[in-house]
């Protein structure tokens, strides 16, 4: 059952995260490729659109799952690679009335500032030269603004090369001043919503001038033709991709918010032109002011959408865009995105680290705050690894690069947050089957509302007249059709399905980045909900609640002193390849101990090692070894037995027949993880030891940690049934762990929480990755999911509240259509920046 994981992680590791292997089903031949691909979605404006754009394609076979964010207007599909292909796939969405761009890894756009144009003549030089480079895909020059926007196969070439390619022909490239051509598209789009919403409030606000001088001062000529001549641009020009989408909809089946704007502006226009030509109250006024307001919540909405996801995009922006290598003892300024695996980085004091590497030669100190969320910055030393990004406070820092594009620390952050972003969590599941009924609805609502007014005026205008003492925009000396009219129209803008919509993903979006910026990445949406809930956590020993590398705590000396004591374990222990050789090792070099040469060693398996020192046979190592060679131990059988009760291990250590001293090694217990053992159980959470260690030593670890519950000595087998009892008793259980033999355990467990210092394969099958080894930050994520779920269900509460409402209040004719337009905005509004309230999260008190 695991050949298909490792062949993951051996052959396919570029399909880090977002592909798998499925094995053959049912006695198919072929094997199949599921991948996940991604998109940016334009002309979505509601969640009704995204509902859509997920049952068309769940419904197309080779799709096994379809997810859309439509607070990041992302999509997520996963296929079978075998049978379909991202193009089909945009076809689809096309078809629908929706474009897609495709997030391909390998497919780069970027822009670039160019250096020598002076002429037309030059950007078509430059488009020429550019073009015909190997890899690229597409090529755009703007002259007025000296930009070149290049897309090509990442994985081909780099941005080093179209520099050197233009300096070939006189021109040059600044790789410092690159622009994202995402981010540019994303401004472009903001700024013409901008202007859109500007224009149409100023006209809007004319036509309210005019029509307060018409009602109250004087009676205007030509009132409406003016006032139809000044609303139409903020109608049918600013308005108009409101339309669009709306006929597009309409032409799929699935009408969105678009078609309940457009109903609520376009007849009450043309409707109001009436009045041109014959006495009657005009509705011009109201179409306009209902299509401004739906354009400044629409522009409001998209900017607090963008504020909810700036956490890595800043994130992003740490990373430095060059880099200087030394080649042939020079160093040489190069494209952060030109190195290659092997290079050799100089950083000094004050700069950031480029990409992720070891240290080759310097010390210093590291700010991996951005990483990690803590605060003190790390000492790196020959041997260490740093991460992209970081900053280098203090020595100057020869690094080799170790990682490159999607494997470095960074890209592989934005993997797991995108994929968070990405995913659903099973409370939004009931609120998708609603929105995808809720526009059909209200426009039901509407025309039955409208009928209602003409049928049972009196029933209505009993409940206006009552209401108008306290309400001062009814009037109920209307005609009925006016009030049916004025009323059906409030009901259809005044729905508002995009709050619904906006509910979860806002909250993922802000609470994913927030985890992000402190170490917490959360691969699913999923793991949010159930985290909140969790009865009971399971922590492996060795490396996740300890630090996983044994060394010398205690050395008693029987004859002679300490020097001489670990001068001749570390002799003989040199020889040897045990974690325990390296303890002792380590203890004799901060001891500044030089070892002695060694004659006729040899190692005896489970018992220790023999040799001769100075023709003086010497042994150690346990019980069984001494006993053998007739070394007498009892007489310190107290000290022997208080280290072993300590989970210590006894190195005993002899010279010819009399034992001179003992060493005891133990693997130590990292710091705060009995205050974070103690913060679980003051959350109710109870805690448990699973490991493969042997039962008096986990259950010393155990006592020194105040961990409530242990399981010793079991395989990572043992450890999925350790689970699945506990599962059966505290029904949600999480579980921490570092190691390989963690894999099969952390899928078991409901969330299944990673170290970021374990192996890639234990990482993978995580839901939760944590970036910090230490285990208080398990408390952070806890406190993090319960604040992003809280959000959650504030944001479903307040936004089913506001319909419940709303709407009923709009069916009576309570509420004005220009003031349901605005509460529409405001109702999205309110979601978003109540996710937003998530960046007040205090991690600190979680800890006490």
């Amino acid at each position: 059952m695991l050949l298909p994981f490792f062949c993951v992680r051996i052959d396919c590791l570029d399909l880090f995260l977002y592909n798998e292997i499925t094995p053959p089903i049912g006695g198919k031949e072929r094997w199949s490729i599921v991948k996940t691909l991604k998109f940016k979605i334009h002309g979505m404006t509601c969640s009704s659109c995204a509902t859509r754009i997920d049952d068309v394609l769940n419904d197309v076979e080779g799709v096994l799952e379809s997810r859309i964010n439509l607070a990041n207007d992302m999509l997520h599909v996963d296929v079978d690679d075998t049978r379909i292909d991202e193009s089909r796939i945009r076809e689809m969405i096309r078809k629908i009335g929706y474009d897609a761009t495709s997030l391909d890894d390998k497919a780069v756009t970027k822009t670039f500032k160019v250096i020598g144009m002076t002429c037309q003549m030059c950007a078509t030089h430059v488009t020429k030269r550019v073009s015909e480079l190997a890899g690229v895909k597409e090529t755009n020059v703007n002259l007025a603004t000296e930009q070149l926007k290049v897309s090509y196969d990442g994985n081909g070439i780099k941005p080093m090369r179209f520099k050197e390619a233009l300096q070939e022909i006189g021109y040059d490239l600044d790789l410092e001043k690159r622009v994202d051509a995402a981010k540019q598209d994303d401004h472009a789009r903001m700024t013409l919503a901008r202007n859109k919403m500007v224009k149409s409030a100023i006209l809007t606000s004319i036509i309210m001038i005019l029509m307060v001088l018409d009602m109250f001062v004087v009676d205007m000529p030509f009132y409406v033709p003016i006032v139809a001549l000044i609303a139409a641009p903020v109608v049918f020009v600013f308005g108009l991709d409101v339309h669009k989408k709306s006929l597009k909809s309409l032409k799929s089946g699935r009408p969105n918010m678009d078609v309940l704007v457009s109903l609520g502006s376009l007849p009450p226009y043309l409707i109001g032109l009436m009045g041109i030509f014959f006495p009657m109250t005009t509705f011009i006024e109201m179409a306009a002011t209902i299509m401004t307001f739906h354009l400044i919540g629409k522009f409001l909405e998209s900017r607090a959408k963008g504020k909810a996801s700036k956490a890595i995009e800043k994130l992003l922006a740490l990373s430095p865009e060059t880099a200087r290598i030394i080649v042939n003892g020079k160093e040489i300024e190069v494209g952060t995105s030109d190195l290659k695996v092997g290079d050799i980085m100089m950083i000094r004091p004050g700069e950031r680290v480029p990409i992720d590497g070891t240290v080759r030669l310097g010390k210093s100190r590291i700010d991996e705050s951005l990483a990690t969320g803590e605060s003190m910055p790390v000492l790196k030393e020959i041997g260490d690894e740093v991460i992209g990004a970081t900053i280098n406070y203090e020595g100057s820092l020869e690094v080799e690069v170790t990682k490159t594009g999607q494997d470095t620390f960074l890209s592989k952050v934005i993997e797991l947050v995108e994929s968070c972003q990405g995913s659903k969590v099973p409370i939004q599941a009931f609120a998708d089957r609603v929105t995808g009924y809720f526009v059909p609805v209200i426009m039901i609502l509407s025309v039955l509302t409208f009928f209602s007014f003409l049928i049972f005026s009196e029933f209505h205008l009993s409940i206006l007249g009552f209401m108008e003492n306290y309400l001062p925009w009814i009037n109920s000396d209307q005609t009925p059709l006016r009030l049916a009219f004025i009323t059906s129209t409030a009901v259809l803008v005044i729905a508002c399905p995009c709050a619904l919509g906006l509910g979860t993903p806002t909250a993922l979006m802000v609470g994913s980045g927030i985890g992000a910026k402190q170490g917490i990445l959360i691969r699913n949406g999923e793991a949010v909900q159930t985290l909140k809930d969790v009865k009971a956590i399971a922590f492996d020993k060795t490396g996740t609640l300890t630090y996983g590398k044994p060394e010398v705590t205690d050395r008693h000396v029987i004859h002679g002193d300490v020097s001489e004591l670990i001068q001749t374990a570390a002799s003989l222990e040199h020889h040897a390849s045990h974690p325990l050789a390296t303890a002792v090792l380590a203890d004799a070099k901060s001891l500044k101990i030089r070892l002695k040469d060694v004659r006729d060693f040899a190692s005896v398996t489970g018992m220790g090692l023999t040799g001769s020192i100075d023709g003086v046979m010497v042994v150690i190592g346990n019980r069984r070894i001494m006993e053998n060679h007739g070394i007498e131990t009892k007489t310190h059988e107290d000290v022997i037995s208080g280290f072993e009760e300590e989970a210590k291990t006894v190195l005993l250590v002899a010279e010819g027949k009399r034992l001179i001293g003992i060493i005891a090694v133990a693997d130590r217990l990292k710091s705060g993880v009995k205050e974070a053992m103690n913060a679980l159980k003051s959350m109710g959470i109870k805690t448990v030891m699973v490991t493969g260690d042997n039962d008096r030593t986990a259950r010393a670890i155990a006592k020194q940690a105040n961990i409530d519950h242990v399981v010793a000595g079991v395989t990572p087998d043992g450890k999925v049934d350790a689970l699945r009892i506990l599962q059966e008793t505290d029904q949600t259980v999480a579980m921490v762990g570092d190691g390989m033999n963690d894999a099969p355990a952390l899928k078991q467990a409901n969330v299944g929480i990673a170290l970021g210092t374990g192996t890639d394969i234990a990482i993978e099958a995580a839901d939760i990755t944590l970036v910090s080894s230490e285990i208080e930050v398990v408390i952070k994520a806890i406190t993090l999911s319960k604040a992003t779920f809280k959000k959650i269900r504030e944001n479903y509460f307040w936004a089913w509240i506001y319909n419940a409402i709303a709407i009923p209040f709009a069916m009576f004719g309570l509420l004005h259509p220009m003031i349901g337009a605005a509460m529409m905005s405001l109702s999205s509004l309110n979601v978003i920046y109540n996710s937003l309230r998530l960046k007040t999260i205090d991690f600190e008190r979680s800890r006490t």
